[in-house]
């Protein structure tokens, strides 16, 4: 019978396959045949780009999920109607249009659910649960669960344990990339996956509990769910640095999505790529929730006025002068609108051209005998257009409320910190320079500062909108000409002809602004794609890796993103190490939410093993008595070593030669500062710059390391971090773990603590 299964399980998966085949072809075909076709008019060309499209994306998604396409088959009780099992896999996936029941069923359908979350105390209508192992095309194995014990039928592959597919996952050799769950997803996870988008759900859990796998795979379900709302928003996926937006880069593709923008918030502001570095206190300065009101005093005080009045040359009219009450009033009567800076600017300027005007309206049109004005509507209009067009008048608004950009406003600010103290100031004085991570949420607050005053380019839109018009307008006139003449010119008209010239022509099914319309450039980039060129894009939902990390003015940022507040924020306060990191919950979420969000915590760690968990929790107990580390599910009976040294880059090289694993991955963890001197002792590594994860050996700081994993860890010289530092550097291995020192151990890694 054990052959017999596996035999049968094969030929469904050749079934499957072909099947997944014969849809990517249908896609690819549809795509080149779409390409292919030439149409007439710039709307057809249009259409046909955007079907491209499609069926491209079609394509991607199919082939993303061909590994792994199916991972298991729940076995229905006897019902007397409907199949006896169903297959789950990555995608659903029919024989056929007209079939009603699939041929595989998506993980994330309700009908699936039991494959998660059926136990033997709560069956949920399900005999057996069986879990397929394949590689490529090929079954390898089967574990099956039982779940009715009253079902005496058995096939040979009972799995008494019902946990050795999590554990094969478990002990598998890493790759560099991450690997998504969805075979191996638990009770505690599922009910946090599937949860409602709506709101802001906190997910809090230790080292190696899944927190990252399981925001992913949340965010696969959410579009699933919710697809004809998010598609159009966009999902926003953030985390901590690019290696580990790299890491999981391949998660939600072999989940058949996307859609999904991945990005870290220094890269959140479209058109700059912070490519600088920050020392911690200048990051800590920059992320502080007061620097929002810095900033906004900052640009108020560009809004200025003149000490002494501004002589303004005026042809041959002699000088104006822009006194300060002047600017005084025309600053507090644009101050009025509310309106951001560079919005304001035009009230600004309108008053001060008004004022100016009646100066030199009162100059040239006083009457000697104390009359009225001499001056009529007229020539007052015409003097105020002469002083609205001078170039003079326009250079004094300028000085006074000048118009600025986000970019030169920070600029500015960092080169002369207005506003800090001098301690504060001195910290993020800089003189040029690329920005940095931490300077893009002061961009985007500037950007909110000072609007975009787009007035001249919705001038230039209209004005080519009414062209289009104008042409349109022009072909429907010929149009409708040429029949004109077709129908009552000809002199061999016959009877038949009159009901000839009845046919209703295009003039009589579309107007001339409809017409423009439809020749209008249209956008064919997918919703992530859009939203990455968009500051002000408003995104379905938002999911924050790492999120006790960011600083008050990311969260600022993001919370401009997300209008409706749907987040879902993963991350353990016990791991925050940076600085401007807000860490606790309530600090991040009271001033947008206040207490209307969701705490669930991950309480099981799958990841490190119990001997390397014990010695990481010791280091966070030495100074926090009460703290509780999660659960390791498994061990391997590998405690990690501890050895001093003298000369650590060789010490380095002799425990990664000890230390790498035949296959998977090996990092040493250790301080920037030994970078350079610890990467020549290891083979194809270099100091600096973003690590790649898929070579063998990795060399990074611990702030790198977090959400990684690698079978082996070295972590170099532990007193020289911080404690929450430490403690994600010791978290990072599956495997073993290895400590190198020169000088002495910090508290709870020495012996006898």
């Amino acid at each position: 019978m054990s052959t017999e299964e596996l035999q049968n399980e094969q030929q469904f998966i050749d079934r499957l396959y072909d099947r997944l085949g014969v849809l990517r072809a249908e896609a690819q075909s549809l795509a080149k045949a779409s390409l292919a076709q030439v149409g007439r008019g710039q709307q057809a060309r249009l259409e046909r780009d955007v079907t491209v499209a499609e069926h491209g994306r079609t394509a991607a998604e199919l082939a993303g999920v061909e590994s792994g396409l199916c991972f298991g088959r729940i076995d229905l009780a006897e019902t007397g109607t409907g199949p006896g099992h169903h297959h789950i896999g990555r995608i659903g996936i029919r024989d056929d249009d007209t079939e009603r029941t699939p041929l595989l069923i998506d993980w994330r359908a309700p009908v699936a659910r039991p494959f998660y979350l059926a136990t033997g105390h709560t069956p949920m209508g399900l005999v057996r649960r069986r879990h397929l192992t394949t590689e490529g095309r090929v079954v390898t194995a089967l574990h099956d669960e039982i779940l009715d014990l009253g079902d005496a039928t058995r096939t040979g592959h009972e799995d008494p344990n019902g946990d050795a597919v999590l554990l094969a996952a478990l002990n598998a050799a890493r790759t560099g990339r991450m690997g998504d769950i969805v075979q191996t997803i638990q009770a505690e996870q599922d009910r946090i996956i599937r949860a409602p988008h709506q709101g802001v759900m906190v997910v809090e859990g230790g080292p190696g509990t899944g927190k990252t796998a399981v925001a992913l795979h949340r965010a696969a379900y959410l579009l699933y769910a919710q697809r004809e709302v998010l598609a159009k928003r966009a999902v926003l996926i953030v985390g901590p640095n690019p290696a580990f937006l790299g890491y999981i880069g391949e998660v939600l593709p072999s989940l058949g999505e996307t859609g999904v923008l991945l990005s870290t918030v220094g890269e959140l502001y479209p058109g700059v790529t912070a490519t600088g570095t920050d020392t911690a206190e200048a990051a800590e300065v920059k992320g502080r929730a007061e620097l929002a009101g810095v900033l906004e005093s900052y640009v108020r005080a560009r809004q200025s006025v003149p000490d002494d009045a501004i002589e303004v040359d005026h042809d041959d009219y002699g000088s104006l002068f822009l006194e300060r009450a002047m600017a005084e009033d025309a600053r507090a009567r644009a101050r009025e609108t509310r309106l951001p800076h560079n919005l304001g600017r035009p009230y600004f300027a309108f008053h001060i051209i008004d004022a100016l005007t009646d100066q030199l309206v009162e100059r040239l049109g006083a009457d000697p005998h104390g009359g009225p004005n001499l001056l009529g509507p007229d020539d007052i209009a015409q003097l105020g257009k002469e002083i609205a067009t001078s170039a003079e008048v326009h250079a004094a608004i300028e000085s006074l409320w000048p118009t600025l950009t986000p970019e030169r406003l920070i600029t500015d600010f960092l080169a002369d910190p207005e506003g800090l103290d001098e301690r504060d100031a001195k910290a993020v004085r800089r003189t040029g320079g690329p920005f940095t991570p931490a300077d893009v949420p002061l961009l985007d607050e500037a950007a909110e500062l000072l609007g975009v005053d787009d007035s001249a380019e919705r001038a230039a839109e209209e004005a080519e909108r009414q062209e289009r018009i104008a042409y349109a307008q022009g072909v429907l006139d010929v149009s409708y000409a040429s029949r004109t003449y077709e129908f009552e010119d000809k002199e061999d008209a016959q009877d038949g002809d009159t009901e000839a010239s009845e046919v209703l022509g295009a003039h009589d099914v579309i107007d001339a602004e409809r017409m423009a319309e439809r020749h209008e450039e249209a956008d064919h980039r997918s919703a992530a794609e859009r939203a990455a060129a968009d500051r002000t894009w408003a995104f379905g939902h938002i999911i924050v890796d790492e999120a006790q990390e960011l600083s008050a003015m990311a969260w600022r940022l993001l919370m401009r993103r997300v209008p409706t507040r749907s987040m879902t924020l993963v991350g353990d306060p016990a791991q925050t190490g940076d600085e401007a990191g807000c860490g606790a919950w309530e600090a991040i979420l009271e001033p947008y939410v206040q207490d209307r969000w969701e705490l669930v915590r991950l309480g099981v760690n799958y990841r490190t093993p119990a001997e390397i968990m014990d010695l990481a929790a010791g280091v966070l107990q030495a100074g926090t008595p009460e703290f509780e580390p999660p659960r390791s599910v498994r061990s391997t009976g590998v405690p990690p070593w501890t050895r001093r040294t003298d000369d650590l880059p060789d010490a380095v090289a002799d425990a990664v030669a000890r230390d790498l694993p035949d296959e998977g991955r090996l990092a040493v963890i250790a301080p920037r500062a030994l970078h350079e001197a610890l990467a020549p002792r290891l083979e194809g590594v270099q100091a600096g710059g973003e690590p790649d994860l898929t070579h063998r050996v990795v060399l990074l700081d611990a702030r790198q390391s977090k959400g990684l994993e690698f079978d082996a860890v070295v972590v170099v010289e532990p007193a020289a971090m911080r404690t929450s530092d430490l403690y994600v550097a010791l978290t990072r291995a599956t495997r073993t773990l290895g400590i190198l020192h020169t000088g002495t151990l910090p508290k709870g890694l020495r012996q006898g603590d």
